[in-house]
């Protein structure tokens, strides 16, 4: 059976998708949009299993994580659901789950399992902990990563104690980490042979994108801290009141000279006391407050195209809703489209990476549970009494 795909660039990849929650789901559908054939395993109705953990199968949240794939419902505690696994492990590419480690391990679907089936399998893993460790049995999810990466201590202003980013940001990068490196796992394969283990977590991704925040401690034992809407390092960076809202602006140090021309204080740029990067951060408070009193004289839309004009970063702060209805936001199709049988059509969220002859595209609706599982289980060479005789046993 020809599946259908929303993009050629990975359409000779079947990636078998194990995933609960997000930080899986995440990973697997950068593989569903470019194009791979993947098939989503999930528990059977009659077991009483919700929806990959994420509640309501309707939901704008589960209808965005599993466009673009098919599935097929196993229950892997029973033997004959395992056979059905392995049919497919086979003559697969990548396998991506996000078990407790444990978990896999009982079943005994885990790596050194299935590469004695099939060698050239990438296995891909996300945890919360990683698959190690004194933390590797403990539940994880994404706000715990969040604290114990250290975001939450220079998230939120100052003195106000710890705040959590307002997206699940552990769970979403781990996620595009890891099919980072199951990428990455795929193009070796091209001179090895053989597939791999690639393994990320929550813990680990939060912590990577602290990126030079991280940096500062690991190499200066600097401690960053809280700081708003503030940038650590550069005045003047930050959010500033207009006449009919709020602003950000973000000159660079070397476009100070440009920025006091176009914010109406030419004469700051001769004022020793703000001639230096460092000395315009021991005053950040006075300068914010210096700037806040002139921008609030005017609307938003005015600083904007002035600063712009200038070559100054300086952009709205918008509400979700205002985000979609940006005209750069449409010209650059940040929506797609695709036609639920169940719910109609549905406009999700598209992927940020363009591609100039095999661009990703909606092929498939989020499917219902087990909605392919006959036929997946047809593509594996199994008769209609076998298939039958599955659907008895409960196995699928």
């Amino acid at each position: 059976m020809e599946v259908a795909n929303g993009s050629k660039a990975l359409s000779r990849f079947t990636v078998i998708d194990l995933t609960r929650v997000r930080a899986g789901p995440t990973c697997v559908r950068q593989f569903a949009d470019w194009g791979a054939n993947v098939v989503m395993v999930e528990m059977p109705e009659s077991i009483g299993a919700d929806s990959g953990g994420m509640g309501r199968r309707e939901s704008s949240d589960f209808q965005n994580l599993h466009r673009n794939k098919r599935s097929i419902t196993l229950d892997l505690k029973k033997p004959e659901a395992r056979e059905v696994l392995m049919r497919l492990v086979k003559n697969a590419d990548v396998v991506v789950e996000n078990y407790r480690p444990d978990v896999k391990f009982r079943l005994g679907i885990d790596y050194e399992t299935l590469r004695k089936i099939n060698p050239r399998i990438v296995y891909t893993s996300i945890s919360g902990f990683g698959q190690d460790g004194p933390y590797a049995t403990r539940p994880g999810v994404d706000q715990i990563a969040q604290g114990m990466s250290g975001l939450m201590s220079i998230t939120g202003e100052p003195g106000q104690g710890p705040m959590r980013a307002g997206i699940a940001v552990a769970d979403v990068t781990a996620g595009m980490f890891a099919a980072m490196g199951t990428m990455a796992a795929l193009l070796e394969r091209e001179v090895s042979g053989e597939g791999q283990w690639v393994q990320t977590s929550l813990l680990e991704a939060n912590i990577f994108i602290l990126d030079f925040q991280a940096a500062r401690w690991t190499m200066s034992k600097n401690l960053p801290k809280q700081e708003g809407n503030n940038h650590p390092t550069g005045v003047p960076t930050g959010v500033f009141k207009t006449k009919d809202g709020q602003i950000n602006l973000a000159p660079t140090p070397w476009m100070w000279p440009r920025f006091c021309k176009a914010i109406g204080k030419p004469e700051w740029e001769n004022d020793p006391s703000l001639a230096t990067p460092q000395e315009r951060l021991k005053r950040r408070p006075e300068i914010n407050a210096m700037i806040g009193e002139i921008t609030k004289t005017r609307e938003g839309a005015h600083w904007v195209e002035i600063m712009n004009e200038a070559g100054i970063p300086c952009g709205p702060i918008y509400t979700v809703d205002q985000t979609f209805a940006d005209p750069q936001v449409k010209h650059l199709k940040m929506t797609d489209s695709v036609v639920s049988p169940k719910l109609g059509k549905l406009d999700l969220v598209a992927q940020p990476v363009k591609l100039s002859r095999t661009p990703s595209a909606f092929a498939l609706p989020p499917p219902e549970r087990g909605e392919h599982t006959d036929a997946i289980l047809a593509e594996l060479g199994y008769s209609k009494n076998e298939i039958a005789s599955l659907h008895q046993q409960g196995a699928v």
